[in-house]
């Protein structure tokens, strides 16, 4: 068994993969922003318009699509100064062989990603 990923890594392994959706959707990465607790992770353009989307990866037995709501408006109230929309992106990621271990380096995962929620 390889070792348990730590919690830098299982954000950039959600922000890849909402990373890779916008960029089939057409979106254009403005800033992108790595670093944990930093919001919003992506400020991206589409159709002129700018997008800030935070993006969580969410333990399984958490549901992906509940957010914090005092943070998110945060993040939008900081959005509308930049006429930005705000999007909140959960990923969940959990073992694919034991939901309730955590996801091990080169080891298969779930992942439960439903696309971007408006707020």
């Amino acid at each position: 068994m390889g070792r348990e990923l730590t919690e830098q890594e299982l954000h950039n392994l959600a922000m890849n993969i909402v990373g890779r959706e916008l960029e089939a959707d057409g979106f254009e990465f403005m800033a992108i922003n790595s670093k944990l607790k930093k919001n919003p992770q992506y400020v991206c353009l589409k159709e002129k318009l700018l997008h800030f989307i935070v993006v969580r990866n969410v333990e399984f037995p958490l549901d992906p699509r509940e957010y914090d709501m005092e943070l998110m408006q945060t993040v939008k109230d900081h959005a509308l100064k930049f006429e930005a929309k705000t999007f909140y992106a959960g990923v969940g990621l959990s073992n694919a062989e034991d939901r309730g271990l955590p996801l091990y380096l080169d080891e298969e995962y779930i992942v439960d990603y439903q696309g971007l929620i408006e707020i």
